[in-house]
């Protein structure tokens, strides 16, 4: 993994690292018989710390819209009707002049090239490794995957050798789970390029304990603080500072679907993943201090909003939900990252 993180830098960032690094060097060295330069070393150091792009947009890159329009696909003339979801930024005024785009293979090996992508949670976090392997590989290698990638409560490793990209599938149902694989990564001082994590349904069905989740995402947060590069500019009482924008790895929140109880497969499940307690979890989450914009580290792909906007036709158990979902998600993901590491598709 020597190379791993090449494709979030480019040569152009290193070069400027470089250069940048040279001028703090000097200017630390003047600014004792140069005033000047302390205020130059200070403007320099704002222009890295805040990317107006990133603060302008980094916040809307969820806000996709939805057309999902019914479609006849019987020819016996039953009126069997499946339904196309189209989603994309081009309708949300809001998000005009972030450049969002749906990314093509080529783009997408481009951008991910040598790193190493952990996405660790339940069956959410799988589907999602699913949507991106199929931007990575083609149709027929996919296909080949797809057993060993959804062995149930398992494990799920990939190298695509041709782009030097390592993926790891972790089952993590618990945010304990999390909590000890963020550990893990502190301890052996190997760190992912990219961490994508989520988890709660599962603690939602078999702890049924909104408190008891709280407690486990404050400690997953003080582990994830821990890890940062930035740590020590983190207050543990209050937002995140600028300089942890520009942290390693790229930390994403994988967000719960709305669930549809009355679609849910379980009496269980029915009983125990109601929209009371579904709130009650919700709430948690936000007031945990672990998503960027509620003052912490991770950024949220916000699944909660994308299966509300696709709705009841895209879901067949009330819980998991079509592949364009996922795909909308991982798409989200990549254009983060062109933005947290400051790239266009034209430069890559």
């Amino acid at each position: 993994m020597g190379m791993a993180g090449y494709h979030l830098s480019r040569n152009r960032m290193l070069f400027f690292g470089g250069a940048l690094f040279i001028t703090l060097a000097v200017g630390v060295h003047l600014t004792p018989y140069f005033p000047s330069v302390s205020d130059f070393v200070s403007s320099v150091k704002s222009v890295v710390v805040y990317d107006n792009r990133e603060d302008s947009c980094i916040n809307l890159v969820n806000e996709v819209v939805w057309d999902v329009k019914p479609r006849v696909i019987s020819s016996k003339g039953d009126g069997t009707v499946d339904y196309d979801k189209i989603w994309d930024w081009s309708r949300n005024g809001k998000a005009k002049g972030c450049d969002f785009e749906k990314l093509g293979r080529g783009d997408v090996k481009d951008l991910l090239n040598g790193s190493w992508i952990v996405v660790a949670g339940d069956s959410q976090a799988r589907l999602t490794v699913q949507s991106l392997l199929s931007l990575i590989l083609d149709e027929k290698r996919l296909a080949m995957i797809m057993g060993d990638l959804y062995k149930k409560h398992s494990d799920y490793e990939i190298v695509v050798d041709e782009i030097g990209m390592k993926l790891d599938f972790v089952w993590a149902p618990y945010v304990v789970n999390l909590t000890s694989l963020v550990m893990g990564f502190k301890k052996n001082r190997t760190y992912p390029e990219v961490l994508v994590m989520g988890a709660g349904l599962w603690h939602m069905l078999h702890v049924n304990n909104a408190s008891d989740y709280d407690v486990a995402l404050e400690n997953l947060r003080s582990s994830v603080v821990s890890l940062l590069p930035f740590s020590s500019e983190l207050d543990m009482d209050g937002p995140v500072t600028g300089s942890v924008s520009v942290r390693s790895p790229h930390l994403f929140w994988l967000g719960m679907p709305i669930l549809i109880n009355g679609m849910l497969n379980t009496e269980e499940k029915r009983e125990k993943m109601n929209d009371e307690m579904w709130h009650a979890y919700d709430s948690v989450l936000h007031n945990s201090r672990l998503l960027r914009r509620y003052g912490g580290p991770l950024l949220l792909l916000d699944i909660q909003s994308l299966s509300w906007n696709c709705g009841p036709r895209c879901t067949i158990d009330g819980m998991h939900y079509d592949g364009a979902v996922y795909e909308a998600a991982v798409h989200i993901l990549l254009n983060a990252l062109l933005i947290e590491s400051h790239q266009k598709l034209g430069s890559l």
